[in-house]
């Protein structure tokens, strides 16, 4: 088959409209009258091409790409291996339905998974379509093996937006509000969270183990569900020693350690998984986003003997694990080994602490630097207090986004720039990029 892939478009971030543009605006007025008001959008520039580090849109504006569509395309948009592998998998067939008739390309993705993921104990995985479904799965797989039925999950925490994931979700507006009853059967316990608790690992984990005793109770508890790092609350990261001290407690009690990496995983923090950091092996640990570079594919890994307790036809789906996606997940595997993109999310981490630290010394509105790798974010607040300067945070983005910036928002209170570029960014815009935040915060002084 001839390479149809497109060349990467040219990387330079290059304005010749105002963001965003008249063909941009022609089109959000479309999108307002015919898709649903519940369907928001951050930065309405309509996108034509996408690679490297920049996207393109309908106006012929190259933006500097620092979101990576949520920590999606991290091996890169289009990604030469990716895109053939997809073009081969169209041609011959797009779905049969793993459940009816199965494929190779399910088997190889749940073999990659079992291989890289934390761990040397058996492991089986099942498939799925978003991070949401796994998440859910990871909970009806957990309540199946241990006969319980209590879930802990944790303040600030972004698990989906399915009933029971939205229950497991921290924040109220926009995920959760008007939507409920929930589901039952989900219990919250506090994070560590350095920068406003001041606890170090051991300390922030006997409190959240002391509430889970006292409100739920271990020979209750099916399982304990934690982001490594968490994404939409905020890119918090835990003290050092939190998580295998609740992965040590999860062990002794019986309890299940489920690791939610759908935003972590694959290279995005400088090790394959977060986990990696601290040496903790989940029982169980869900993955999305950056696995199939794109397409949409989900999984739940872990041990054997836990994935193979529901019953045959309790696990599945129509399109989980789809043979498009799957041929797609096997070349991301491919780029971050033969590429060496754990190390470059490494680098890219390093670089960017180095220019936000330098900002925060001469600007005391930015409280917080922190994440790992390709996935760092700044805090916002009040000089000199740990007031959430939300407001602040709003305007940086927006004038970013005017000087052709993807920059995202996040965090509880709405007040944590996180950047989350593509591991094919190249450094020199990573530096323009950069160069253009500390133009913004200067300007906003």
């Amino acid at each position: 088959m001839p390479d149809l892939t497109p060349p990467a478009p040219p990387q330079e971030r290059r304005l010749v409209t105002a963001i965003p543009g008249p063909r941009s605006l022609e089109l959000q007025a479309r999108k307002e009258a015919a898709v649903s008001g519940g369907i928001g959008v951050m930065l309405p520039v309509y996108a034509v091409a996408a690679g490297g580090g920049v996207l393109v849109d309908v106006d012929g504006n190259s933006l500097i790409d620092l979101g990576s569509g949520i920590a999606v395309t991290t091996v890169g948009n289009a990604h030469p291996r990716v895109a053939a592998a997809v073009a081969r998998q169209v041609a011959a067939f797009t779905h049969t339905c793993f459940m009816v008739t199965p494929y190779d390309g399910y088997v190889e993705v749940c073999e990659a998974l079992n291989r890289l993921t934390p761990g040397e104990h058996a492991k089986r995985s099942a498939l799925f379509n978003s991070g949401a479904e796994a998440v859910e799965n990871a909970v009806k797989i957990a309540r199946h093996a241990t006969g319980r039925d209590a879930v802990v999950v944790f303040d600030h925490a972004y698990h989906g937006r399915t009933n029971l994931t939205m229950a497991m979700t921290a924040k109220n507006m926009p995920y959760k509000d008007g939507f409920g009853p929930f589901a039952a059967e989900v219990y919250r316990a506090p994070m560590s969270y350095p920068f406003r608790d001041g606890c170090d690992g051991a300390t922030a984990a006997a409190r959240a183990i002391d509430v889970i005793d006292k409100q739920v109770g271990a020979a209750n508890l099916a399982a304990v569900v934690i982001e490594p790092i968490q994404g939409e609350g905020g890119f918090v990261v835990p003290a050092d020693g939190f998580l295998p001290a609740l992965a040590a407690w999860c062990r002794a009690n019986g309890v299940l350690f489920v690791a939610d990496e759908v935003q972590t995983g694959f290279a995005r923090t400088g090790e394959l998984f977060a986990c990696d950091h601290e040496g903790v092996v989940p029982d169980l640990i869900v993955t999305a986003k950056g696995i199939a570079g794109g397409l949409p594919l989900a999984a739940v890994t872990g041990r054997a003997e836990l994935m193979d307790a529901p019953h045959a036809g309790g696990l599945g789906g129509t399109y989980g694990g789809n043979p498009v996606a799957c041929a797609a997940a096997l070349a991301v595997v491919e780029a971050i080994e033969t590429e060496d993109l754990v190390a470059r999310a490494a680098g890219i981490g390093a670089r960017l602490t180095a220019r936000l630290t330098a900002l925060q010394a001469r600007d005391p509105r930015i409280g917080d630097v922190r994440g790992r790798g390709a996935m760092i974010a700044v805090e916002l607040v009040r000089p000199g207090t740990l007031e959430p300067d939300a407001d602040l945070a709003k305007r940086v983005a927006t004038a970013a986004h005017a000087q052709g910036l993807i920059v995202l928002t996040c965090g509880t209170w709405g007040n944590v720039l996180r950047f989350l570029p593509p591991l094919s960014i190249s450094d020199a815009l990573l530096d323009e990029g950069f160069d253009v935040l500390e133009e913004i915060f200067a300007s906003l002084a």
